[in-house]
């Protein structure tokens, strides 16, 4: 699916939001997407951390902490996604459960899907396998710190659902293209989504370590949209305590939903 949007209207640049949470969602309590006796799910804004990091030290709200206030029990980060990235984020509500579903991820038994909005026209599929660069934090396991050269290749599947040519000129050419993918990650590794679209020459707008600051401020100046524009909308698994199939669906953060209704893009 194609469009051709009309000319957008040049206005006064906006002034750049915070890369923490935003001022609107500060106080609004985490939606639930999913519960059971095993599993909460929340649908984390952009901006928000998973946990206590040195990304931010003086940042006080963290999903963990948050979602444990929920349901007045400890619970589990099963994994994790960039603060940035808004969607699904699964909590195990026990140590053996955590275990289990870990096993899971590692072995390549859960699906994710990712929605992002890329700087040109992606092809219509593809798998990405390439080696991920290391990012340095000091909450990743002695494995996940292992140099980029000792690494295997991380893999990643992409699907384009639609895409857009605006009349204007952005960069270097007089009209601008942008595809909106469906990104489907086989392995896990940190920023590993956002250096592969880099990788293929479609970095994700609004990406501000790996993508292009001229496609970044343009989406802020003229969409008003600032953020980065990926959002984990699905995870499917079988659950390990009952055997059964589990699906969990999070609509993308508004911001990303307004960019959806501009370009006339149906993800339904």
């Amino acid at each position: 699916m194609t469009r051709k949007a009309t000319a957008l209207n040049s206005g006064s640049p906006s002034p750049d939001k915070s890369p923490g949470l935003p001022i609107e969602t500060m106080d609004k309590p985490l939606e639930i997407i999913y519960r059971d006796e095993s599993f909460i799910a929340v649908n984390k804004p952009p901006g928000l951390l998973v946990h206590r990091s040195p990304i931010d030290k003086k940042e006080k709200r963290f999903a963990l902490q948050m979602v444990r206030n929920l349901v007045n029990r400890h619970v589990y980060p099963v994994h994790r996604l960039d603060r940035p990235t808004s969607g699904v984020l699964l909590f195990a509500l026990s140590p053996e459960t955590l275990k289990q579903t870990s096993a899971l991820f590692q072995t390549g038994q859960v699906t994710k899907k990712y929605l992002a909005v890329v700087r040109g026209y992606i092809p219509e599929t593809g798998t990405i396998i390439h080696p991920v660069k290391d990012v340095r934090d000091r909450f990743l396991s002695q494995k996940e710190r292992q140099p980029t050269e000792k690494r295997p290749d991380s893999v990643t599947g992409y699907v384009r659902l639609a895409t857009v040519e605006l009349p204007v000129c952005v960069d270097k050419y007089p009209v601008t293209r942008y595809s909106l993918a469906a990104l489907y990650p086989e392995t896990g590794r940190r920023h590993q989504l956002r250096q592969h679209m880099k990788h293929i020459s479609h970095p994700i707008v609004g990406d501000t370590k790996y993508g292009k600051d001229v496609h970044n401020k343009f989406f802020a100046r003229e969409l008003g949209c600032h953020g980065l524009l990926l959002s984990a909308v699905e995870l499917r698994f079988t659950h390990p305590a009952t055997g059964k199939p589990v699906t969990i669906q999070a609509a993308p953060h508004p911001d990303f939903a307004l960019i959806l209704n501009r370009f006339n893009w149906n993800i339904s």
